[in-house]
């Protein structure tokens, strides 16, 4: 791929920002090689890229927070700093981690940050109206922020960062963590403020946010793969696009056989297909038998982003052999919820849900922010015992031998819960030990899982410095390396990008060939296309239950949708039940 010319002085003077020869280095590491690059005000660019590509460096660097290695940043026509230095107020920044006050209320985190930003008296009054209004935080002043949603977080960052009325948005990840719902309403504010006139860079390992903005900057390693219009990306994958539609009971098998075909760079699933994406140089008989028993698909921006980044992980999964201790097709029932239910004071978390997931089988909890998923997963791994119902795990029941049943199961937490001082290495071993895992088989496993999940130039590096995608992974190995016949998944490809989603659902897949019972939770809906049954939760309370199938095709028969997505089902279930009040 090549990159964009450097813009030169006749498109500099329209542009909200320049970047010129932009580099960053932090010791031996080059975190941006030399880019050049042009946004348009008044639009939304997208800034798209993988894991440490230098997204959240380049921000940091707008922002001013930083001052590059090398090249410059301009914007509105000005130096970063003396832009700032002039007119403090001109740039908002919202930061990939929440980095406001969680004891604080909503009210009292606007205040701080009005005041930082020098917006007092009369004025205040005025903003905060507008702002609460805008956000639809209005009703939740008085609640402290770390008792907000995932939705409602991000748009509490937003609206501290629009103090002062700036003119230059900069939202790193705002969608990470959030549910559907939230998230469209996260673009509806931010295409208002578009529309406005205000400029957006909007950063995302996400492609369909990306594809959503009028124009994006690609970045991997540092460098900038593209720049452009999303179609215009995507078009590069026209024609190599097909739709397989195998039968239900072997989508997972084709599915796997085509991971492993020469020259294809991506497989997933979409709906009741099977998205494949076809290399450039892919062999004629492949793409013949594509044709034969598919049909071709109109491209998107991830067909061509995958092909760009040299196609899925090819590496095969260590997984498929671990010892789960049933076969393949035994029906053992290996988590089993029955009425469970948690209460706080008066306000009820999880109420009455019940349901099973058998040796094999892959269960998603699907739900809005807030819904009592964690919840639900904290009582079944026996990290908070529930008011009423019952749990168990593998056989044993988590309320009477609560060691037991925790020795069966591997959790993989929603924020990430290892040793942030503590090397790669000396986590893999504590968990080790902590589970009992004898040296002789941690040291037959543990290069073993390390090398198929790429932490093995990583292993004396302190785990707080690894980027999210590898910690992600050193989740995963720790959380399945004593083998466990059940494991607990919370949204564990939370803000990482489409290869290594792609690679992670990879090794999950090879689990449950295994004998593995999973249950997940997860926010991004096409993940949730993997899963055997679904259960959607909203207000602590199972509102549909069954297969990804049977909730798109309640959702086409209720609202006349045709061939609806499941992201779509998931928003007419939730919108339906919110109307209602009550579990449709």
């Amino acid at each position: 791929m090549t990159t964009r010319p450097a813009p030169d002085a006749r498109g500099e003077a329209d542009a909200a920002v320049v970047l010129r020869g932009l580099r960053m280095r932090f010791g031996a590491r080059e975190a941006l090689r030399g880019i050049d690059a042009r946004i348009t005000p008044g639009r939304i660019t997208g800034l798209v890229g993988p894991d440490a590509a230098g997204k959240t460096t380049l921000l940091r660097l707008v922002a001013g927070l930083m001052r590059p290695s090398g090249g410059d940043v301009r914007i509105f026509g000005m130096e970063a700093s003396a832009l700032l230095a002039a007119s403090p107020n001109s740039i908002g920044y919202m930061p990939q981690r929440f980095g406001l006050y969680e004891d604080l209320t909503v009210r009292a985190n606007l205040e701080l940050h009005a005041r930082l930003r020098g917006v007092e008296g009369e004025e205040r009054a005025a903003v905060f109206a507008r702002l609460l209004s805008f956000t639809s935080l209005a009703p939740f002043t008085e609640r402290l922020a770390g008792r907000l949603s995932g939705g409602m977080k991000q748009k509490l960052g937003i609206a501290c960062a629009l103090l002062g009325a700036p003119r230059l948005l900069l939202l790193d990840e705002p969608g990470v963590g959030v549910d559907p719902l939230s998230r469209r309403e996260l673009w509806e504010m931010v295409g208002e403020l578009s529309r406005n006139g205000m400029t957006i860079i909007w950063s995302t390992a996400y492609l369909d946010e990306a594809a959503r903005c009028p124009e994006i900057l690609m970045l991997d390693e540092g460098r900038l793969l593209y720049a452009g219009p999303p179609q215009a990306m995507a078009d590069r994958a026209r024609g190599r696009v097909f739709l397989l539609s195998p039968a239900r009971n072997e989508r997972r098998r084709v599915l796997q056989e085509w991971m492993q075909r020469d020259g294809v760079d991506d497989v997933v699933v979409q709906g009741g297909s099977l998205r494949v994406v076809l290399s450039e140089n892919a062999p004629e008989t492949t793409r013949a038998r594509l044709l034969d028993n598919g049909m071709p698909a109109s491209p998107r921006l991830e067909d061509a982003y995958m092909s760009a980044l040299g196609g899925m992980l090819r590496a095969p999964s260590p997984f498929g052999r671990l010892d789960a201790g049933t076969s393949r097709t035994e029906q053992t029932e290996r988590i089993v919820a029955r009425g469970l239910t948690k209460r706080f004071g008066s306000f009820t978390a999880a109420d009455d849900i019940s349901f099973n997931v058998h040796a094999g089988e892959i269960f998603g909890l699907l739900g809005p922010n807030g819904a009592g998923k964690s919840t639900t997963f904290r009582m079944l791994c026996g990290l908070s015992r529930p008011t009423a119902g019952r749990c168990a795990v593998d056989g044993v029941d988590l309320l009477r031998a609560g060691s037991a049943a925790r020795a069966r199961l591997g959790y993989m937490a929603q924020k990430f819960s290892l040793y942030p001082e503590l090397t790669v290495r000396q986590n893999i071993r504590v968990v080790a030990d902590l589970y009992g895992v004898p040296r002789q088989r941690q040291d037959e496993r543990i290069p073993e899982l390390c090398a198929a999940l790429g932490l093995q130039d990583a292993l004396r590096q302190r785990t707080e410095e690894l980027p999210l995608g590898q910690k992600q992974r050193l989740a995963l190995l720790c959380a399945t390396l004593h083998e466990p016949p059940v494991l607990f998944l919370d949204e564990p490809t939370s803000g990482v990008d489409a290869r290594t989603r792609r690679d992670f659902w990879k090794h999950i897949l090879a689990l449950t060939a295994a004998g593995t019972a999973v249950l997940v939770t997860t926010h991004f809906m096409e993940e949730a296309e993997y899963c055997d049954r679904l259960a959607l939760i909203n207000n602590g309370a199972v509102i549909r239950m069954g297969t990804p199938d049977a909730l798109k095709e309640e959702c086409a028969r209720t609202t006349g949708r045709a061939d609806p997505t499941l992201e779509e089902a998931f928003i007419a279930c939730i919108e339906e039940q919110r109307a209602t009040g009550e579990p449709a």
